[in-house]
């Protein structure tokens, strides 16, 4: 069932309510990074544009319900957004009982997580939520796995009340490169999924193997695979009770490991300092037949890097989550940079989700050559996995 879009309602002299994903890093009052803020803009300026009284909702950080704390106040975020929008934002810390606002104005609300019944999904709070509009816009995609009172319980409130309810600009997009990747890929179809623990990614791996015509593995992920293999992983992170899961795995799909690694020893790491300490240790690339027992695997080599993007240059449908090495590090990164290269000079489509994915992909300045970029972290792995959104769910429902 086809989910109604923003794009497709009359706005004007309507109150819109807009549920962003504006939960960005603050540090003294200063936003260090706006790209979830980017992303949001342009369904913000399109509501403003379309005539529409506009109140934009967000979560930030994880405070205490009930107990404001001024460390998680949204109020730096109505200054940003008064600095890139062409409208006055106001910024409201009590709304719950009704907030004036005018046609073309735009008003942001203080974080939806200082109200009680947030994150219980409160039909109370649902509901108050629902009164503040007349249309209810569902925009944030990195927070549709959650079945809060500002994501799915004011999309049931809104309907129950008899008011539009849609997905935004970003969340359609969201959807469309999703569903582009994973319901209908061109092929060959590849997946770059890296992490720590293949138990963190198990559902992940399981679902694309059953997509995918090739999978490249990286982090403790691909130590599990390798020690699946038969080798010798040393004393780098994995876990030895999934090594049957990835052999079940690796009967699906065509599972890409490295032939060679760069390592360092063990005793050299400071687990309390990691990445102070990787700086000092002495990187060595070694085959991974050769690997001694203080060995701790942190990439994989230039050269296997290479042989692995000759895949990546030839699929036609590119799904990256997970960097394959501790990219923070420079003598630890080169996996992770080949691949990002590769990724970025592919003529596939390509789609990439999750913090440290997009962290790498910052890094090495491949943003503009990815082909969608997607603001979701547990969403964007809940979908791939084909678990059911709860927000999305609800959209769907309107549409029935």
């Amino acid at each position: 069932m086809a989910i109604l879009t923003m794009k497709a309602l009359d706005l004007a002299g309507k109150r819109v309510l807009i549920r962003e994903d504006l939960n960005v890093p603050i540090k003294d009052g200063v936003i260090t990074s706006d790209v979830r803020l980017q992303a949001a803009l342009p369904t913000l300026k399109d509501a403003l544009a379309k005539g529409a009284a506009v109140l934009v909702a967000s979560h930030l950080g994880r405070p205490t319900e009930g107990e404001p704390d001024q460390k998680y106040s949204l109020a730096p975020v109505a200054d940003y957004l008064s600095n890139h929008l062409d409208a006055p934002v106001r910024f409201e810390a009590e709304y719950l009982d009704g907030v004036e606002v005018a046609v073309g104005e735009l008003v942001l609300l203080e974080n939806v997580r200082f109200n009680v019944g947030e994150k219980k999904n409160s039909d109370k709070l649902s509901n108050a939520y629902a009164n503040l509009c007349d249309i209810f816009v569902m925009d944030a995609f990195g927070t549709a796995h959650r079945a809060q009172a500002s994501t799915e319980g004011v999309i049931r409130a809104a309907i129950e009340q008899g008011k539009q309810v849609c997905s935004g600009n970003l969340l359609t997009e969201e959807l469309n490169a999703l569903s582009r990747a994973l319901d209908n890929p061109a092929s060959p179809v590849l997946a770059i999924v890296g992490g720590s623990k293949v138990s963190t990614k198990l559902d992940v791996l399981t679902s694309l193997a059953q997509k995918c015509d090739s999978i490249v593995v990286g982090g403790g992920i691909a130590n599990a695979f390798l020690a699946a293999t038969g080798v010798n992983v040393g004393a780098s992170l994995y876990e030895p009770d999934l090594i049957d899961t990835a052999k079940q795995i690796m009967k699906k799909t065509n599972i890409l490991l490295p032939s060679e690694v760069v390592v360092a020893d063990k005793n050299e790491i400071d687990f309390d300092d990691f990445l102070g300490s990787l700086e000092k240790a002495t990187a060595t690339v070694k085959p991974v037949n050769e690997l001694n027992d203080t060995d701790m695997i942190l990439d994989i080599s230039k050269a296997s890097a290479d042989e692995i993007a000759k895949h990546i240059h030839k699929a036609a449908t590119i799904l990256w989550n997970g960097p394959v090495g501790v990219f923070e590090v420079d003598k630890f990164g080169t996996g992770t940079q080949v691949l990002a290269m590769a990724v970025k000079d592919s003529s596939g489509f390509s789609i990439a989700g999750g913090g440290d994915t997009l962290a790498a992909i910052d890094k090495y300045q491949v943003a503009d050559e990815v082909s969608y970029l997607s603001t979701g972290g547990g969403a964007f792995l809940e979908f791939v996995e084909g678990k059911t959104l709860p927000a999305i769910a609800a959209l769907k429902l309107a549409s029935d």
